[in-house]
């Protein structure tokens, strides 16, 4: 196999652009992902792949929780917020208010729509871990066309 070919071709698999967040009894945990996928309608399931090696991935392993938020075209600068480890100050997260979520995850305010996940199953392979997480809760703020990963001008795979 062409290393050149199969990375250009696993680029090309469209993804969107969410930033995760979790807590466990000590530490937030967040990042900005795309490996994510509806995986069943009934119960309303998500998978979603997260660095074994983050701060994110450790909140979720102990919390068994997370929140996805989904973000909006006009949303690049809280994209690039969460390139970075979670440092909460006061009310806020990477400098964008939250609030806690049924779960105790924080749950950002700005994002157009989230939705809120325990974890009921994840498979461990490679450098990220697949977490399943059954949906139970979510909210809508405002209807805006999703931000992609492309959009932002990045790549994440190959």
């Amino acid at each position: 196999m062409d290393p050149g070919q199969k990375k250009k071709a696993l680029r090309m698999i469209t993804y969107g652009l969410y930033v995760a967040t979790s807590r466990d009894n000590e530490h937030y945990g967040s990042g900005t992902i795309n490996w994510l996928s509806q995986s069943s309608f009934s119960p309303p399931l998500i998978m979603a792949g997260i660095q074994q090696d983050s701060s994110l991935h450790q909140a979720i392993s102990a919390s068994r929780a997370f929140v996805i938020h989904v973000l909006g075209k006009s949303q690049k600068d809280l994209a690039t917020a969460f390139f970075k480890t979670a440092r909460v100050e006061g009310d806020r997260l990477n400098g964008y208010r939250f609030e806690s979520g049924v779960t105790g995850a924080p749950v950002l305010l700005d994002p157009p729509a989230w939705f809120e996940c325990r974890v009921v199953d994840e498979v461990r392979r490679g450098d990220h871990t697949i977490f399943v997480g059954e949906v139970v809760n979510a909210g809508v703020r405002r209807d805006e066309e999703p931000l992609t990963l492309r959009e932002l001008g990045m790549a994440y795979g190959g």
